[in-house]
């Protein structure tokens, strides 16, 4: 957003000081990261009051500042927008500013796999588009509306990945964004202390439609069956699927892992062999969304092979690390929760890569009053896994712990509360070149310090 400040501030109905001839490029919410003409924005909260920083902002570079119409002492040098709500704010600008561009929105939402389905959407069209993205996990109410103003107005495409943790949250994003085509990736178990169900998070899910443009389409799992229910409820709207079903739109068939990736078979829509660099069925599936987009704008079936197998993902999604000792690690610690845990050891089971298998498992986090089920269930897959070791790192891997030993497990198990270094040593200790290690766990659990110790 490169706009003149009385034009943000008719945007925003309201008025101004020192604002002719000030030019607003981009904005900021921290004044430790202003880059140049940026609008600094500053949020009033019980530990810090950003109105503290708008002089400090403004010297580092910024153009100018938002200022709360009940904040006292506006510095009257300054050049200050005034406002009633800093966050209502943010949002009305983004919205202003998104009905201003001219370009396609992609709109990505799932319980598991969005960030995975951003990249590989955008690694597809990137090469044939001017495409942006959401970057790292500026997904809910104040990182979308950064995200859009933070769109260059070349933009051909943009994707938008939308968070959530209650009903109508997704709503307010999706008529936020506007976008042309959303994706639906799958339904778990994560919010479910806030959401009830399986089903109501399917529900909460499936509002990204309730800003789909007309004409707009909406592709899904295929395979999630409260998806396939509400998509049933909703005719006036163009659904397209995705999955091992045979009757999806896109079928998923043969998935082989090689040095390069993922190698796969699709059949409907389009027909032939595909490769990703990442390992796993589950982003395997994820990458048949972003097949689909490219198809349906008219990218070839070469081309969007081509970019594929060139794709880009966000470190910590199933991502492979060789350690010193050429221990092969693959890194998904960047969240769990019981449907991508369960398919990050499927990939484990079956995976050839190397020889000895282990895995470590952090805390699933937000799983409400059956988290102690959704630890414990694991261990009816981890014991028919022919694996060398099961470390397990949080205070809820302790339920699974004491079901693995219960079970007689013949891995070698170990378990710990708090500290990393119980497991970094197993890992010195008994792994080599002809090891496989899968890290997965919830973010908070930072599994990745595991590596960084290694």
């Amino acid at each position: 957003m490169k706009r003149q400040l009385t034009e943000i501030a008719a945007w925003l109905q309201t008025d101004g000081q020192n604002m002719v001839g000030v030019i607003a490029n981009g904005v900021s919410i921290d004044s430790r990261t202003i880059s140049k003409g940026n609008l600094f924005i500053p949020f009033r909260g019980e530990q810090v009051n950003g109105h503290k920083y708008v002089e400090k902002a403004i010297e580092q570079g910024a153009a100018a500042a938002l200022w709360l119409k009940d904040e006292p002492n506006p510095p009257a040098h300054l050049p200050l927008i005034f406002v009633d709500d800093a966050e209502v704010a943010l949002q009305e600008m983004a919205r202003t500013y998104r009905d201003m561009l001219d370009c396609k929105v992609v709109g990505i939402t799932g319980s598991n796999g969005k960030t995975s389905t951003k990249d590989l959407v955008a690694s597809v069209l990137s090469p044939y588009f001017n495409v942006q993205k959401t970057e790292g996990n500026f997904n809910n109410e104040l990182g979308l509306p950064l995200t859009i103003l933070s769109l260059e107005e070349e933009t051909e495409f943009a994707i938008l990945e939308m968070g959530m943790s209650g009903f109508g949250e997704i709503s307010f994003l999706s008529t936020l964004a506007k976008p042309d085509y959303v994706v639906i990736t799958n339904i778990g178990e994560a919010h479910m202390q806030d959401l009830g169900s399986r089903a109501g998070i399917a529900k909460a899910k499936f509002e990204i439609i309730d800003g789909l443009q007309k004409g707009g389409k909406l592709f899904f799992d295929a395979d999630e069956p409260y998806l396939l229910e509400l998509v049933g409820q909703h005719t006036d709207v163009e659904a397209i699927s995705f999955g091992y079903s045979k009757n999806a739109a896109l079928s998923l068939k043969e998935i082989e892992s090689g040095d390069e990736g993922s190698h796969f078979n699709v059949a409907g829509l389009l027909n032939g062999e595909f490769t990703i660099p990442v390992y796993g069925a589950h982003q395997v599936k994820n990458a048949l969304a972003a097949i689909l987009i490219a198809h349906e704008v008219s990218v070839t079936d070469g081309d969007i092979r081509s970019a594929l197998l060139n794709a880009s993902l966000t470190d910590m999604r199933m991502q492979p690390v060789i350690a010193d000792n050429q221990a092969l690690f693959i890194n998904d610690a960047y969240n769990a929760a019981p449907t991508s845990m369960r398919a990050a050891l499927e990939f484990m089971e079956e995976t050839a890569l190397r020889d000895e298998k282990w895995v470590v498992l952090g805390d699933m986090l937000e799983l409400g009053a059956e988290e102690r089920r959704y630890h414990e269930e694991l261990a009816k897959q981890l014991v028919q896994m022919k694996l060398k070791g099961i470390l397990l790192f949080g205070p809820r891997m302790k339920w699974l712990f004491e079901k693995l030993e219960k079970e007689g497990v013949g891995a070698r198990l170990t378990w710990s509360e708090k500290e990393y270094d119980p497991i970094i040593e197993e890992i010195n200790k008994y792994t080599d070149k002809n090891s496989i290690i899968l890290l997965k766990g919830s973010r908070g659990m930072a599994l990745e310090r595991i590596l960084q110790g290694l």
